[in-house]
This record gives structure tokens, sequence and C-alpha cells, in this order.
């Protein structure tokens, strides 16, 4: 897994707070392992060893501070290799050997080897690690002379916690790490969820439309010399579906459409009419909230056009029926067609789509979708969705399934009648992550709470007052409690004045029992210094945690004059506090850094959204205008050549065909376009708009992505003639060169008082068009496009490609 230190440094504008957060770690952890190596030192220095041998002692203590802070601390050595493991040894044998020479001086040194154990064996055997590094030690601790109980207790309490002390900060570390690394993958599911919706938003959309079109197409055809008057009625159909099918290319690429219900309805029975299919319509229903509406609306479409694609029909009911807690919508057909047992009546077997992604959405108002026969043969498909009020708090538990697994929406809550749910309902899956922050916080709170039974223990060293007991005991507990229920709580803001209130009584707490304790005050002031970082501006909060180990320093001078004794109360406390502040500062910063990854993933999302609505203004602008002109152009004809209005209807077919294809290749992300048929597709439809063509096509063989991307603007550019210009004559050349490809649109028809050509100057973009667009993934293969008016008034795209593309 890469790390913020195995990556290069991030380029501008990236969010920089894992490396810092790394940064801090590292700090943190340097000091605390250094801060205690230095007491080991001392100690080792007061058992006796004298100046030489105590020199001769931190020799070994550097090299396993070494080995922790310039390896194990790397989250890249954490996975199991022959040095990882080698290192591992050399850390356990300077953990043990010593001891054959500094004896009692060298036990509790072994949290080193213990805690890179956990970092580096799966959870189990580090587990085992650390529980035969306490317990070798607590050996060689009860073979010693004179040894305690309390001795052995202290020592297994301290290895425990600067063992996971070791662990916790370096782990945490590498979570940050992780989830740096992570980002990418997590905002590309996201991209890919997003896509599947707008796929079925497009299949939902425009299959109805399309489907209508070529079926209206055919029936027209067919009726051009037996009733041009039919005939002529169909085509000024397939025109009101095709501008309405425009209309839905807006709406998708804009993420959302408020669909009529009774205007797809109607239109629904409209299509199965031209379909020779009887069709009873039942609409009872008042005002329905839009989300409601608009549901229903898709499913209907839906519905219908599974009807038209896969069954055979003769006769179909549509009903949406409204009551009081509820609406709901049937549609029924008598012509199911036998499949096996695998396959589903109500799936869509040509784009993976359909109803059963419909029920995501149904779902999410808490609704639910069913498909099956009825006991008469009929295939049913009900949709009922409850209305329930704003407020009051009651929702289908499956409406919070489906927001909670947003993933889970490709098959949605489908039923068959009669039978369970079918696998794949929506279900609220976990995430990894947060099982590692509830598993993190738990060691969270056995650090803490073996903090303060450590200064317990060390109380029982001073005095056998069981009063004293009793209150210090009462005193850490407090501490313990308001530490974890609020400082070390990462959904608490710190920033506040109940945080600065709580932060005066956890003062309180530490230094009021020095007045009924004296030389017997024991408390853990580590933890207001620590908790003075977290909650008080950085300048100030150090200034505290200063003051915080001065004070110690300063009541142990008073109370016991010792030396050694000073040094270890300071450097505990210096220790403790950042500890405090390493291991809560990290599990905010992975709650942050949690959010930070959804924030990344609208960012993706978003992104995603203006792709998709770029393929999809580009693939599918010129064929439905085409389809429009050609049906006016089949109108005219077709009391004059009926001939060729068959062939122009003929053509819409082809079209309606194309469009289909297209919405499947955005739909999966990515098409091959073929640069030979795109021209002659622009020929033929300027043709169709009595606008004379010159055509100079000169290449050879050109890569995938040039003559992709070179067919899409074609397509773009042709639209644009179609939509905003009055062209009599327009000019296509393409022109390949050694090193890039070139193509030109010149047309005639400006009118340079319209809005989107006013002052238009050479090289800049009609604003609002799709040329706007393109532009920008022509220049992500490493090309330009101009726009510019001629001198004799004429209007000139140009898009030049190289020829070895470089994709930004």
């Amino acid at each position: 897994v890469a790390t913020p230190l195995d990556v290069p440094a991030d380029p501008p504008g990236v969010d920089r707070r894992p490396r810092l957060a790394w940064a801090m770690v590292k700090a943190v952890v340097a000091t605390v392992f250094l801060g205690d190596v230095v007491i080991q030192v001392l100690s080792i220095w007061q058992s006796g060893a004298g100046e030489v041998r105590t020199a001769i002692a931190v020799v070994p203590l550097a090299a396993m501070l070494a080995i922790q802070l310039l390896f194990f601390s790397r989250p890249s050595s954490w996975t199991p290799s022959p040095r990882t493991y080698a290192l591992l040894a050399v850390q356990a044998a300077l953990a043990y050997l010593p001891i054959l020479e500094y004896g009692y001086g060298w036990l509790g040194l072994q949290y080193f080897f213990a805690g890179s154990a956990l970092l580096v064996l799966p959870p189990l055997a580090g587990a085992g690690v650390l529980a035969l590094a306490i317990g070798s030690a607590d050996v060689l601790l009860w073979m010693l002379p004179d040894h305690l109980v309390l001795d052995v207790l202290y020592q297994t309490l301290q290895l425990g916690i600067l063992s996971l002390a070791v662990y916790m900060l370096s782990r945490l570390a590498g979570l940050i790490g992780e989830l740096h690394a992570a980002r990418n993958e997590l905002a590309q599911l996201a991209v890919a969820d997003e896509r599947l919706r707008f796929a079925r938003d497009l299949h939902d959309l425009l299959g109805l439309s399309l489907s209508a079109i070529t079926l209206k197409g055919e029936l027209a055809h067919r009726l051009v010399f037996a009733s041009p008057e039919r005939a002529r009625q169909e085509v000024t159909e397939i025109l009101d579906v095709a501008r309405r099918a425009l209309t839905d290319v807006r709406s998708v690429a804009k993420g959302y459409q408020d669909l009529s219900l009774e205007q797809e309805a109607w239109s629904a029975k409209s299509v199965l009419a031209a379909s020779n299919i009887d069709t009873h319509l039942e609409l009872n229903y008042t005002e329905l909230p839009v989300p409601v509406r608009t549901t229903l609306g898709a499913v209907l479409r839906e519905g219908v056009t599974n009807v038209l694609r896969h069954s055979k029909a003769e006769r179909c009911e549509i009903t949406v029926h409204q009551a009081t807690d509820g609406v709901t919508l049937d549609i029924v057909n008598d012509g199911v067609i036998e499949v096996d047992d695998e396959t589903p009546p109500d799936t869509d077997t040509e784009g993976g789509n359909g109803i059963r992604n419909l029920s995501g959405r149904v779902a999410e108002l808490g609704g639910r979708t069913t498909a099956g026969l009825d006991r008469d043969g009929r295939f049913r498909l009900h949709v009922a969705i409850p209305l329930a009020v704003e407020g009051d708090g009651r929702k289908d538990d499956r409406a919070g399934d489906a927001r909670d697994g947003r993933g889970s929406r490709g098959t949605g809550d489908i039923q068959r009648s009669g039978g369970a749910p079918e696998r794949g309902s929506a279900t609220s899956d976990q995430e990894d992550l947060p099982a590692h922050t509830r598993s993190t916080s738990i060691l969270l709170v056995v650090l803490f709470s073996a903090i303060c039974t450590l200064a317990v223990v060390h109380l029982l060293y001073l005095t056998k007052d069981p009063w004293k007991i009793t209150s210090t005991v009462g005193y850490l507990a407090a501490l313990l409690a308001l530490q974890l229920v609020y400082f070390s709580r990462v959904n608490i803001r710190l920033r506040s004045a109940q945080s600065l209130a709580l932060l005066f009584t956890q003062a309180c707490l530490i230094y009021l029992p020095l007045i009924q304790l004296h030389s017997a005050w024991i408390s853990e002031p580590g933890l207001l210094a620590g908790s003075a970082l977290l909650v008080l501006p950085p300048a100030l909060g150090w200034s505290v945690f200063t003051a915080v180990v001065g004070s110690v320093v300063a009541v142990h001078v008073v109370t016991t004059g010792q030396p050694l004794d000073i040094a270890f109360n300071a450097g505990s406390t210096l220790i403790t506090g950042l500890i405090v502040l390493g291991v809560t500062t990290l599990l905010r910063l992975v709650a942050e850094l949690e959010e930070t990854r959804a924030q990344l993933a609208k960012m993706a999302i978003s992104e995603e959204r203006l792709r998709f609505a770029r393929d999809l203004h580009d693939l599918l602008g010129l064929s439905l205008s085409a389809m429009t002109l050609k049906a006016e152009l089949t109108q005219r004809l077709m009391g004059i050549e009926p001939t060729k209005a068959a062939e122009e209807l003929a053509e819409i077919l082809d079209l309606a065909r194309q469009a289909l294809a297209d919405v499947r290749s955005v739909a999966s992300s990515y098409r091959e376009l073929s640069l030979d048929d795109e021209y002659r597709s622009a020929e033929s439809v300027l043709t169709a708009a009595d606008v004379r063509v010159n055509m100079d096509v000169r290449y050879t063989e050109l890569p995938v992505l040039v003559r992709t991307v070179l067919a899409v603007v074609l397509r773009e550019g042709v639209t644009n003639v179609l939509r905003h210009c009055k062209a009599e004559h327009c000019d296509i050349v393409i022109r390949q060169t050694d090193a890039e490809v070139y193509l030109d649109i010149v047309n005639d028809g400006v009118d340079q008082e319209d809005p989107a050509f006013a002052g238009l100057r050479d090289g800049e973009i009609i604003a609002g068009s799709g040329l706007r667009n393109l532009s920008y993934r022509v220049a992500k293969v490493g090309g330009e496009l101009h726009t510019g008016l001629e001198s004799d008034g004429r209007f000139r795209l140009r898009v030049g490609v190289p020829m070895l593309v470089t994709t930004g």
C-alpha cells in the first residue's frame, strides 16, 4: 500500500493533511520513545551500573530506537519480508541479551520488540508475542531476589502501556497512509456508482421514446402508400416524441427530471396502441409529491418498454390508484414469453437495466416493487409507494436500507409475487474503516485505563493509608471518565466554552487532591497537558503543556527533592501528554479523513456528471436533431413523393436504432466511433436540411482516440450548423499530416446579430453550446479547438489533434 512516505510530493491543490499528520506522528513517536530511553538510561545508572557501563548501555538502546524510528515506523515496512523478520529478531536480541549484563535495570525494555510484533505479525500472533514478552519479563523479575508483587504488577502495566503506545501511534499513522492511498479507489467506486445511476436514468427516460419512434416509424413506413393521412399522423407523433427525447437528454444531463405521470400514461397508451395492443388506462390520483410522481413516471416508461420488447401482448392494463396512505401502479399484460427458470420475466436482457434498477429508486421512497405472474397467467408489475406525512418520522425500513446501501441500488427490492425477496436486496453494508476506528477506540480505552491503574500501583509504593488510596482511585476514575467520555471522543467539538469548563474541571481533579495527599500525591497531569493541546489554540496550548510539566517538577522538588524522582515524573507527564495528543488527534483525523473521502467522492461524482453530460449531448444530439429534421421533411413529402417519404422514414428508423446503440455505449462509458460513418451521416443530414455540402476528406489510418474525438466533434459541429445557423453551404474538410490531423467545418449561415455570435472573436467558443464541452475533450488528448468568423462572414470550426495522443 502506498503511503505518504512512499509517494512523490503532492501537486498544488492536493489535500496535504495526511502528510502533516504523518509528520506529527513521527515527532510524537520520536519524543515519546526518546524520552523513555532517557528514563531507562537514568534507571540503569541509578541501579549502580556506573558511568562506563551506563554509557555502554546507550549503544543497544540507541540501536533499538533507531530500528523503531527508521524502519518499523514506516507503514511500508509492516509487510512481512525477510528483512522485516530479521530486524524484528535483532530487536528481540537487543531486548533480552543485555539482561545478562544489566539484570533488573534492563527489564521492561521489551516494548519496542512487542510493539513491532503487533505491527508486522498477524493479530493473534502479535498478541501472543506481546503476552510472551510481558510474561517472560515478569518471570525474570520474579526470579530476582527481594522481588515484590507490586514490582511485577508495575512492570506488567508499564510494558503493556508502552507496547500499545508503539503499536497505536504507528498503526494510526499507517491507517492515515492507507486512507490517503485509498482515496482515488473510493472516488472511482463513487464514479462507477454514479455512472450506473446515469445509465439507468438514460435507459429509463430514452428507452421508451426511441422504441416509440421505431414502432411508429415502422407503422408509418407501411402506411405511406396505403393510408397517407394515417402515415402523416404517425410522423407527427414521431416529431413530438423526438422533441420530447431531446428534452429528456437535457434533463438526464442535469441529473434530474420532474416527469409528468399523466403525460407518461397517455404517451404509453399511444405507443401500445401503435403496436396493436388493446390498452386500458385508469388514472385515479390527485396531487402527488414530485419524487413520487417522477418515480412512477419512470417506472411506467420502463414497464411499457418491457411490454413492447419482452412480450407478445394483445391487451395491457395500466392502473394508478391513490389511497390515504399510499399510491400504487399496476401494469398487467397477457403476452408472457416462456423463459427458463434462471431468467425472470421482468429482466431486461438487452441492457441489464430495467425495472430491477428502478426498484432501488422506489425503495428510497419507502416503497416496494413486485413482479410476477397472476393466477390467470398474466404478468403483473406492481409498485406501491407510501405517502407518509413529512416530519412524522415514520419511514419504511427499506427506505433507510436503500439510503445506507447506495451501492445496492442496482438490484433494489424486487420480489416475485408470492415468493421470498430475491438475492441482492438493498442492505446496509459496513465498510472496514469504521471497524478499524472502533477497534482503535477500544485500544485507547485500554491504554488510558492502564495508565491510571499504573498510577494506583505507584501510589501503593508510597502509602498504605486506605483513605488516601480510596481518594486517589476516585480522583483517577473521574479523570479517566472525563478523558474517555469527552476529550477523546471523535464527535465532540473541543474548541468550545464547554471544553474550557471541563478542562478547568480536569485541572481541579488533578491539583486539588495535592492539598489532601501531600507527598502521597499521585495523579495524571499528562492527561491535562494533552487535553490542553487539543482544546486550546496552539500557542496557548503548548504554554499550558509546558506549565503542567513544570508544575510536576515543582511539586516533586518540594515533596521529595530527589533528582531521579523529579526526572521520572516530569518525563512520565511529558510522555503521557504526547500520547494523549497523538492518539486522540489521530483518531479525530481518521474521522475527518473519512469525511474528506466523502467530499472527494462527491467531487468525482460532479466531474462524472459533467463528462456524462458532454457524452450524452455529443452522441445523441445529432441523432435526435436529424430524426426531427427528417420527420419534418417526410411530412412535406407525403403528398408529393411517397417513395422519397418512405426512404426518409427508413433513415429515421436507422437513426433511432443508432440512438439506442448510443444510449448503450454512453452507459457503458466508451464507444469507438467510426469517423467514416460520421462524415457520411453528416453529409446526409445536411443534405436533408437543404444545405449544399462540400466534403474534402483525406486521411488514412488514425489512432482510435483521434478518430473518436474527431467523430464526436464532427457530430457536434454539424448539430450546431443545424440548430444555430441558417446555412446554405457547408464545407467539411479532414486532412492528415505526419504530425496531426485536423477537421474544419465552415458554413455561411451565421446571423451576426445573434447573441451567440455577436462580437465573436477568433478562438472564442460559443457560450452555452456543446462546442465548449468539446473543447475540453479535445484538450484532454493534446489538441486544440478554435472557432471564429472569416473575413467573408463565414463561421469556421477548426480542430487539430496530434497523431501521438497524450491524455491530460
